[in-house]
This record gives structure tokens, sequence and C-alpha cells, in this order.
């Protein structure tokens, strides 16, 4: 039996109970004999000792072995946790390599990045992880990519075997890839001897970490870009007081946030931009900032006119159904749509109209002064153009977004040529009912954008 047991990071009062049990039980004891010295108090008068230099981990793990299978029971010791920059990942790799039938167990220590981690307070709040700058097994290029990753990605980050004689140069050359990255003023904590007599800990920022303030006895922190010194303390936010949204209107506002956090530079209105974000909310497109076109204080006006109970036309039901209601029930608004009307059918029948076009006529005679909304007809969006054009109708405004192949173009370049009615239009072949309402909606809450 072998035992791969973590002593923590060198006071007693870090040796966890299961290390303590299983080093009185150990009938061979071996590790760097720097480490005896924690545990001479418990370990048994009859179990034999043996201590090797710090680079012969495999000479360690060759000699466990041999006792193991003489039936011994063997421990392995080293500092912090055993499974982390230490001695487990060896014990287990020869015993595998032999395929051999030895059980083995790892016995868990308090590791430095952790001790480190209580002694600063809670830099370790969010995602971390943990790069040794030893290069003597790993090749540099491997690190470095590990260093670049963990930087671009944000972790804190714990450093192990961060400096000594012969690594001179590693973390400097750290300090420079992460300052590619991260603020100057990111804190940054050298943990010296952590548990020991000896301990020091030194807080600095990112600028200002002087590498020769680190030796082979240190651990060292780097914090996340959210990461703040209070005191004597790191903390990291785990996040607790951003929580997600969760209702189906914060999710919306998260969403909007989001759209103009990363929305390409324009020179758009503010009306005409917050209708531009809800038709990239709606779409997922953030190219609909360049589709959306208005004139001058289309938005703007037509909020006026919904808060004061303004009547809405539309050429279909899809676009009917995706104004919100909650708004249309605050205003008292009177949404429209005459497609399915006898009266419309007959008079498709008889004048050989689309059933788009005749809903729109007569709600034309019904509703002069409404604002008109087409999400998906063509035909729809020329009879209004044709009637404003003819001194027929003024209309409190047109939105203009119907999608397809035939007429489109043509009707939009009507609705283009319009200067006494405010309008909205999705260019091109673009366009359906979704951004047809999603400019409504926009209107509507013009008040809520912040931009």
């Amino acid at each position: 039996m072998i035992k791969v047991v973590g002593l923590g990071p060198g006071h007693s009062d870090y040796i966890t109970p299961m290390a303590t049990q299983a080093i009185v039980e150990g009938t061979v004891i071996i590790g760097y004999h720097y480490y005896f010295q924690f545990i001479n108090h418990l370990v048994s008068p009859d179990a034999l000792c043996i201590g090797k230099e710090l680079s012969e981990e495999e000479k360690r793990a060759e000699i466990a072995i041999q006792h193991a299978l003489e039936g011994e029971n063997v421990v392995v010791i080293g500092s912090g946790d055993a499974s982390i920059y230490a001695m487990a990942s060896i014990v287990y790799q020869k015993v595998a390599e032999q395929q051999l039938e030895i059980p083995v167990e790892t016995v868990p220590g308090i590791s430095a990045f952790i001790t480190a981690g209580s002694k600063l307070g809670a830099i370790l709040g969010h995602d971390f992880c943990c790069i040794s700058l030893s290069d003597l097994m790993t090749p540099w290029t491997t690190i470095q990519k590990r260093i670049h990753a963990a930087a671009m990605g944000d972790f804190v980050t714990g450093l192990y075997n961060p400096k000594s004689k012969k690594r001179y140069w590693q973390l400097q050359t750290l300090k420079n890839i992460y300052l590619q990255y991260r603020s100057a003023t990111t804190p940054v904590a050298i943990c010296k001897q952590l548990g020991r007599t000896e301990e020091n800990i030194k807080i600095t920022t990112l600028g200002d970490l002087n590498v020769n303030d680190v030796d082979m006895f240190c651990v060292v922190l780097i914090g996340n870009s959210q990461t703040f010194r209070y005191k004597n303390n790191l903390i990291t936010p785990r996040g607790y007081l951003n929580r997600k949204p969760e209702t189906g209107l914060e999710i919306q506002q998260a969403s909007f946030v989001e759209i103009l956090s990363t929305i390409p530079k324009n020179t758009l209105a503010k009306d005409t931009l917050w209708a531009a974000v809800r038709c990239i909310h709606t779409s997922g497109d953030f190219e609909y900032i360049n589709y959306l076109e208005t004139s001058e204080n289309a938005i703007a006006t037509w909020h006026q006119y919904l808060q004061n109970g303004g009547t809405i036309v539309t050429d279909v039901t899809m676009v009917q159904a995706g104004i919100t209601k909650a708004y249309t029930t605050r205003y008292h608004n009177q949404v429209v749509c005459l497609l399915n009307d006898t009266e419309t059918l007959q008079l498709a029948e008889k004048e050989g109209l689309t059933r788009t076009q005749a809903g729109i006529r007569l709600a034309a005679k019904k509703y002069p002064n409404a604002l008109f909304v087409i999400g998906n007809a063509p035909t729809a969006l020329i009879e209004i153009t044709d009637q404003i054009h003819a001194g027929a109708l003024s209309p409190t405004g047109v939105i203009g977004a119907p999608v397809g192949f035939i007429n489109v173009i043509e009707s939009k370049e009507r609705l283009r040529t319009i200067t006494a009615v405010p309008y909205a239009l999705i260019t091109e072949k673009r366009g359906g009912s979704n951004f047809a309402a999603a400019i409504v909606n926009a209107a509507f809450t013009l008040e809520e954008a912040k931009l």
C-alpha cells in the first residue's frame, strides 16, 4: 500500500486529520528530507524514514514501490496537496507503467495557492488556474501558450515555481505577457513561506511587480479584471451582485444593454438608433443597423402619438400579434387588421386586388390618420404610398418592412419619396412582420432608451 500525503504549507495546524492518521500508520516514510521536521512528532519510532534531495522525485517513487512490494505501509510525503505539482503524479505513473497491483491512495493536503487565497481573503472567488513556470520538464513554448491562454481568459492565476537562481527570467516574461491583456493596476500578491514562521505576504500591482521580490519559496497570485483590494484583502467578485436576469423583462433589458455595448459606430439619431436596437434584438444581426432608414424624428413623433392612444393599422395578423399587448393595453391603442374581414374579401374579388391591398384600402377610409404598419405585403405598401402621393391619405406615419422578391424594392422606393409623412423602412429585400412590429414597439418605449 502506498499513500501519497500532502502536508499542507508547513505549519502543523495545516496538516489534515487524514494526513496525520496516514503518517502515524506508516512503516516506511519517504520524502524530501526538509519536510520531515514537520512530522517528526507523528512518526512511529519503528518507522523507516528515507529522506531524499529535492530533484529526486522519480527515485522516491521507485523506493516507495520497492517497499510496498515488500508489504510495507508506505507513505510518500510532500508539501501542499499531494496531487498538485507534487509526488502523486510520478507515483501513479510508475505504478501504471509497471502494471503493478499495488493499491495507491492520495491523501489531500492544503495547497500553497489555497493557503494564499485564504490569507488574502477572497482572491479565488471566481475562476482560477495555476501555472508552473518551471521548464525543467515542460518546454517553455508550452508554458508560454498556457500563460497567454490564462491571461486572455481573465483567470485569477496562481504561479508555482515562479523563480529560482536558474529561472530568473520567466516571471518577467509572464508579467510582460499579462500586461498585454490586463491593466497595470491588477492586484498581485507575493506569498512567501506560507504557514511557516518566515511567512511574508506582499500585495502590489501587475505594473509594479518587482520580480526580484520573488524566490523559490513564493507562490504568486495575480487577480483578474474584477479583482480589487480592500485593506489587506484581495477580493474577486463571484457575481452574486450581478445576478443573471430571470424574468422575460429582465432578459430583454439585459439584451438591449449587450447590444448597445457592442453596436457598431454610427451616426443615427437617438430615436432611430433605438429602433435599430429593437431590430437587432429581433434578428440577432448587428447588420440591421445599416438596414433601417427613417425620416427625421419619425420614431419620436410616433412615441407621442402612441402614448396618446393612437390607432395602428397592420397589413397582416402577424404584425398585429407582434405589437406588445402590454403597451397597447396601457395606452388604450386600437390595433386594426382588416385582412380577413368580409368586406375586404368582397372588395378584393370585385376589384381584382390582393387581400392585403384591399384591407389597407378599406382601413385608409376608416382610419385615415392611423399609423400604417406593413410587414408582409408590398402591394399594401404600394396602396398606401399611391394614396399619399395622390393626396387622398395623410396618415400619422408609415412603417414599410415587406419582405420578398416581387415589388418589394419598388414599394420601398415609393415610400422613400414621401416628404410630408414620417416613415420608417427596412431597406433592400429584407424585412418581415417581426421587424415592422419591432419598430412599433421601439416607438412605444423610446423613453426607456438609454443611449
